[in-house]
């Protein structure tokens, strides 16, 4: 690795603005079928596979068809942002841009599946700056857990502990400390806790910020 270091990125709340996007797609679900609390259960899911996701759904709401429930809300979600009309974060091209004419190794390591995550990459013309994804029907255990994260390092050849992870979930920064990497939290839709300060190498308002960051690192 010429620059010495790697960064490992999420995708949903990082790259893309599409955790917000997808949390309107659930409360309004949620108002049509009269479901309380689906903030809360949304905020939950924030981070994990679509596995975990189930199991988190299927206890707050243990009447309900989870697959029917997800079904529509993709439905839905791709009908307002297929076709490139995804929001990106802002500073998301520039920071991928920038890490990769330095030459810097980058892996994706999102919980979403494979399939949607190089769709929506390549409708964005992000995909050809990474050089692994791993996605989240590829490994047996969720974030928190950290077996994305150290398939990541190991695609890119890369030492854990020389791996920056970008990410604003609290799942994410957990696994990410849990692989012994270097976490910087980006904050979406939830703000850090003492927790995330403590487990974090930095926690910094956007991607602009995170650039400069490993512009100095």
């Amino acid at each position: 690795m010429r620059e010495g270091f790697a960064v490992l990125f999420d995708m949903d709340g990082v790259i893309f603005d599409s955790e917000r996007a997808l949390r309107a797609v659930w409360l309004e679900l949620a108002a049509e079928g009269d479901l309380e609390e689906m903030e809360r259960t949304y905020a939950l899911c924030l981070g994990v596979n679509k596995a975990r996701a189930e199991e988190i759904f299927r206890a707050a709401y243990p009447a309900l068809d989870f697959a029917r429930f997800d079904a529509e809300a993709r439905r839905r979600f791709s009908l307002r942002y297929a076709g490139g009309r995804l929001p990106l974060k802002p500073g998301a091209r520039e920071i991928l841009a920038s890490l990769s004419a330095r030459g810097v190794p980058l892996a994706l390591a999102s919980s979403t599946e494979g399939a949607l995550v190089r769709r929506e990459l390549d409708e964005a013309g992000l995909l050809r700056f990474f050089d692994a994804l791993v996605c989240g029907d590829q490994v047996r255990r969720s974030k928190p857990d950290p077996e994305i994260f150290l398939l990541a390092a190991e695609a890119l050849d890369a030492a854990p502990e020389r791996c920056f992870v970008i990410e604003d979930s609290f799942n994410g920064v957990r696994a990410a400390a849990a692989a012994g990497m270097r976490p910087l939290m980006v904050p979406d839709l939830l703000p850090p806790d003492e927790e995330m300060r403590r487990l974090a190498e930095a926690v910094l308002p956007d991607l602009y910020a995170a650039g400069r960051y490993l512009r100095d690192v």
